[in-house]
């Protein structure tokens, strides 16, 4: 593609040192994986500074370099003139821009549905391509799941766990309009929102599940978290409002002045869309929808009343798009699931193990409130702290989790770049009890998910939580592939 670099809208042009127009094949933010014809995108990050490897990036074929250090800039053009350095206010916001016009803003072709909240972005927008591939609008998925096609998962190495940066971000919804999809679920992450990962998309929906302390190793405080997300309804045109939600809600409703609407499990709430009357059955969840004044029976294929809600605001995305609660109600009972999401495995004289990858103490709250209501003989629970997360917030899981459990095993997720024992003497600092003994350790995840079916017993449940990602494990930089899946059928095998 050729460009001209002045002509690429909103990307804070500056000033253009050497050639204004390159014919480039790619963009890039690893100097490493620059290729020849690439954009680079020097970035700064919290460790490392993009600028400083502007000349590998060269050695490997770019033809151009965004980034905003004048005087470097200005002087690396003397040594390579015919290279482009295009100096802009901010890298990241035009790095989205000029995604977006390398890749012909595809993102205006599809309907975008954006979810933010601490807990529930991963099944809220996993329920949101499930309902609208369900209702004939073919949906893909961006998010900690992967990335789906309304067909397949497909194979792409993402950037980061959530929401992918801009350059990977307009390549998926690329692919997805090759595919023939016309939508997008996405989850939207505070971090995203903050490092400009989403500048300019209009989502056609934002929708928000609910807001409670996470992140905040990134964020430093509350009010900047909470901020960050609000971003999300200054870029919508449409918003659904879980009016459940005392962190966040109110906020929202004050904020965004389009169509909106809001969703509760309260009966007698003033909300547009309601569920009550919650049953849970075998296979799932009956429950009475009413939407504005009109009411029907419901299923859904879901457990847990936090997931019900997460239902709800999928129906909220879908009544925005023009379906009725009658089409909508007709295929709910087909409604899928993400992996990782109160996912069951039950085999014959084992255990049943459930896999829910909650990581707050919101979250968890929730999930073991729910998991209580199934029948068991003991309650086995693994959690872990997350060493690419919050550490003050590691003591709150054990605290939370105390005296809930005949077994509790505190393992590890993630360790990144700490010492693993470290993170579980953090986590363990949350017990009163420490010492008891139904408190196990385990210094890996993999340790942590062997000694939790080594406890359980048929007739028990084996509760597997936090925050294993991208099936695989974050250690000193590099992603070593893991599946709890994987183990739990090794165990089933050999115990058999």
């Amino acid at each position: 593609m050729k460009i001209e670099f002045n002509q690429v809208y909103h990307i804070g042009l500056r000033s253009i040192y050497g050639p204004g127009t390159q014919t480039i094949s790619n963009l890039m933010f690893h100097s490493k994986y620059v290729e020849r014809g690439s954009v680079f995108f020097s970035i700064r990050g919290e460790n490392q500074d993009g600028h400083e490897f502007i000349d590998e990036a060269i050695a490997n074929g770019a033809v151009a370099v965004i980034g905003d250090h004048d005087e470097h800039l200005e002087s690396l053009s003397r040594s390579y003139p015919e290279c482009s350095f295009v100096l802009v206010e901010d890298v990241r916001k035009a790095m989205a821009y000029m995604s977006k016009h390398f890749y012909s803003r595809t993102d205006e072709k599809l309907l975008t549905i954006g979810v933010t909240g601490t807990n529930g972005k991963t099944t809220v927008s996993a329920y949101v391509r499930s309902l609208l591939n369900l209702l004939g609008k073919p949906t893909g998925l961006v998010g900690t799941t992967g990335i789906w096609s309304s067909k397949e998962k497909f194979n792409y190495k993402k950037s980061t766990p959530t929401t992918p940066e801009a350059v990977d971000l307009h390549h998926i919804f690329s692919l997805l309009d090759q595919q023939g999809d016309v939508a997008a679920s996405m989850e939207v992450s505070s971090i995203a929102l903050d490092q400009k990962r989403v500048e300019g998309i209009t989502f056609d929906v934002a929708i928000h599940t609910n807001f409670s302390e996470e992140h905040l190793e990134y964020h430093q405080t509350i009010d900047h978290y909470k901020a960050c997300k609000l971003k999300l309804f200054e870029q919508a045109k449409c918003a659904v409002v879980n009016a459940d939600d005392e962190g966040m809600g109110k906020e929202v409703l004050e904020l965004f002045e389009g169509p909106k609407i809001t969703y509760s499990l309260l009966e007698d709430s003033n909300a547009d869309l309601k569920a009550s009357h919650l049953e849970v059955g075998e296979k799932g969840s009956y429950f009475k929808l009413d939407y504005k004044g009109e009411t029907c029976q419901a299923f859904a294929p879901v457990y847990g009343t936090y997931n019900i809600s997460n239902v709800l605001s999928a129906i909220g995305a879908a009544l925005h798009f023009g379906y009725s609660i009658k089409e909508i109600v007709e295929v709910l009972p087909q409604l899928k699931s993400p992996e990782g999401r109160f996912q069951v495995i039950q085999a014959e004289n084992h255990p049943k193990v459930i896999l829910d990858y909650a990581h707050t103490p919101v979250a968890l709250t929730r999930l073991v409130e729910e998991v209580k209501k199934l029948k068991y003989n003991k309650l086995i629970v693994m959690i872990a702290g997350i060493g690419i997360r919050d550490f003050k917030k590691m003591p709150k899981m054990a605290a939370m989790i105390e005296g809930k459990a005949d077994e509790i095993i505190v393992t590890v997720d993630h360790p990144g770049f700490h010492d693993p024992q470290i993170i579980v003497d953090q986590v363990m600092a949350g017990f009163k009890n420490p010492d008891a003994q139904n408190i196990h350790t385990a210094l890996t995840r993999e340790e942590g998910v062997r000694k939790s079916l080594h406890l359980g017993q048929a007739g028990d449940i084996i509760l597997l939580t936090s925050g294993c990602i991208n099936n695989a494990q974050i250690i000193k930089g590099k992603e070593i592939p893991h599946s709890d899946e994987a183990i739990i059928e090794a165990h089933y095998l050999q115990s058999s």
